[in-house]
């Protein structure tokens, strides 16, 4: 039987790219453990249609 862990899915949206207007989405998924982090993260990631490395929020 399969471990039930504290890990979950999480998917972190640029915030600068939606504030542009620009057309498209930067998004990627990740995991956190919601134990030892309960609020939401914040990473700069690469956006690849800004061609920068922006601040990307967890969504949802």
């Amino acid at each position: 039987m399969a471990k039930k862990g504290n890990r979950i899915q999480v998917i972190l949206e640029c915030t600068e790219h939606k504030a542009s207007g620009l057309p498209g989405t930067s998004r990627y998924v990740t995991t956190k453990n919601k134990k030892n982090t309960p609020d939401r993260i914040e990473l700069k990631k690469f956006n690849p249609i800004m061609k920068k490395m922006t601040l990307h929020k967890e969504i949802k």
